[in-house]
């Protein structure tokens, strides 16, 4: 009978229908929910303060009243680094994102949750998951199809850990190599970048013809959400300063760093992030006028807004005063889930009393509910809200580590072949037939030093080649050790010359380097330290670690071979 009871109230719910149309849903939902409810859709929080418990039910006191409200939140994230353990598996993640899916399908409207990750070149926070070349290394590649391919196997490989939603892509247009997140962006050439959108298609899935535009798309359980960003500019920067101003007209706004978010929108992206930087001295997450104007209605956008990491803090100064208001102000703005990511009391009670002094409009609520739910709907969370463990076989399957070797292969870039143009160094015609890491090293110089003297050199030859989106990797050996299992040049150079050729290798290579030795050739490995965001802005630009010095100091005694490894041009 409580079965039949229970069929019964289920058919009722328009929304819990999945044949009724996604805005007749959106509709019969926001009647029965409550603004507790509506505000508690906006609000995402960080997973280290994040219970089944704190998910279902916020205790929000409000002004003047003495009592609670029970409500669950839109949406949990990890933030860049953010892992559950060491070497925790897809299956581990699995586990937590059900866990919190369970508890928020508890509360009376039983509206599901939808997970985000920083999964920026696969899903680089998960163990054993496959990892691709960051976007400029793609950028590099010029190749469409691939960007798309590396979407899908993304996309796989994310909702195998049982998250639904992808910080990606940023489609930043690169107007400054000492910006520090130039390795974001895949071109500073914005025909490039808008080409290597077609990743997001790969992501959600390819929208049928006649799909109306603005509207997102997600074509299945074995994709996830995509998120265009950052809203807008951030990629122009004056001097190429992280989160700084980006000085320009509204004509050069929109022909270059805008330009990408209209492919993005034509194939249903899902959500846009908006930046920390500035247009012309006003920030991006309190300009109403490009968020709403601009994107929503000018470019048709009908995803959500979400904001960036603790944004809202910096939208005042000193940073995090009057916190109050930077709510107000981003809400207002336009943008829609407000990524708090910890503080999530403060900013849910301060949500509530200017929601009650109608200082934010019930109706900018209601639309930004509408949005995050239009997603959740699109993105089938109603109807399939827990994981398909099914999928786990996919993290780290053999075709995703062939595609990531192809985008690897693919994204090298030679800048110079020897002194002299009729007498190449690096035979290309053999390289380009077969180009993997152990191979180039025996190709690279077309020589055989069997029984003779390799010198390998240089301050990043020992670090795997493989670089995971990690927090300023703190501890970048221990990390690795623990995340990831990646060839190193050093053991590569090793594995390609054989037993019968010895290495010599020194980080830090002196003339007395050479002294009593017979050594013909030398690989020089040069290169940035690994870095996120601020971290790697560089007024300088000059190759750390001595590497020009390195490189002319050897070049003068034998013929080398010297790779770069760089977040930027």
């Amino acid at each position: 009978m409580a079965g039949e009871q229970e069929q019964g109230m289920e058919n009722s719910c328009i929304y819990k229908n999945r044949n009724e149309p996604v805005e007749a849903r959106i509709k019969d939902l926001i009647s029965r929910m409550t603004v507790e409810e509506k505000i508690g859709q906006m609000t995402q929080i960080e997973r280290v303060v994040a219970t089944p418990s704190v998910v279902r039910k916020f205790f929000i006191g409000r002004i003047c009243a003495a009592f609670v409200e029970c409500i669950c939140t839109g949406s949990v994230l990890s933030g860049g680094g953010s892992v559950l353990f060491e070497k925790a598996l897809s299956s581990d993640w699995v586990d937590m994102v059900d866990g919190y899916q369970k508890a928020v399908l508890e509360t009376p409207l039983g509206i599901p949750i939808i997970y985000g990750i920083n999964a920026v070149h696969g899903n680089n926070n998960v163990y054993g998951a496959t990892i691709f070349p960051h976007n400029i290394g793609l950028g590099a590649t010029r190749d469409a199809d691939l960007a798309y391919k590396i979407g899908v196997a993304t996309a796989l490989e994310v909702r195998a850990s049982g998250v639904h939603y992808d910080f990606s892509p940023c489609v930043a247009v690169a107007g400054d190599p000492r910006w520090g997140r130039t390795y974001e962006s895949y071109s500073e050439d914005v025909d490039i970048v808008r080409k290597m959108t077609s990743i997001v298609s790969g992501l959600q899935g390819q929208p049928p013809k006649g799909h109306p535009n603005g509207y997102p798309f997600v074509t299945g359980r074995n994709k996830v959400a995509a998120c265009a960003k950052h809203f807008v500019g951030d990629g122009g920067t004056h001097k190429g300063i992280n989160e700084g101003n980006t000085l320009t007209s509204y004509e050069d706004l929109e022909k270059i760093h805008t330009a990408p978010y209209l492919d993005c929108i034509s194939q249903g992206v899902c959500t846009v992030m908006a930046s920390y930087s500035s247009w012309n001295g006003d920030k991006m997450h309190s300009h109403k006028f490009l968020p709403t104007q601009v994107l929503k209605d000018k470019l048709g956008f009908k995803g959500f807004v979400i904001s960036d990491w603790e944004a809202l803090e910096g939208l005042s100064d000193p940073y995090g005063s009057n916190y109050r208001a930077s709510i107000s102000s981003a809400i207002n703005a336009g943008v829609d889930m407000i990524m708090v990511p910890f503080k999530y009391e403060v900013f849910l009670a301060d949500l509530m009393s200017l929601v009650e002094s109608g200082e934010i409009p019930m109706a900018r609520v209601d639309d930004a509910v509408e949005r995050i739910l239009r997603v959740k709907f699109v993105a089938g969370l109603f109807e399939y809200p827990m994981a398909d463990r099914s999928l786990l076989d996919t993290v780290g399957c053999k075709l995703h580590k062939e595609l990531a070797r192809e985008a690897v292969r693919k994204s090298l870039v030679l800048l110079k072949n020897g002194k002299d143009p009729k007498k190449p160094l690096l035979p290309l015609d053999r390289i380009l037939e077969r180009f993997l890491l152990p191979e180039l090293m025996l190709m690279i110089l077309d020589i055989s030093v069997e029984g003779g003297q390799l010198l390998g050199l240089g301050p990043v030859a020992e670090p795997p080649l493989v670089c995971a989106y990690y927090w300023q990797l703190c501890s970048f050996r221990k990390h690795f050790s623990s995340m990831l299992a990646g060839t190193t040049i050093l053991d590569a150079v090793k594995e390609a010359v054989g037993d019968k050729t010895e290495v010599v290798f020194e980080q830090n290579p002196s003339p007395d380097t050479f002294a009593g030795q017979d050594i013909s050739y030398a690989i020089v490995a040069v290169g940035e330290p690994p870095y996120v965001e601020g971290g790697g802005d560089d007024p300088n630009l000059i190759i750390p670690f001595r590497g020009s010095e390195i490189i002319s100091s050897v070049a003068e005694r034998v013929p080398i071979l010297a790779i770069l490894i760089s977040g930027r041009p």
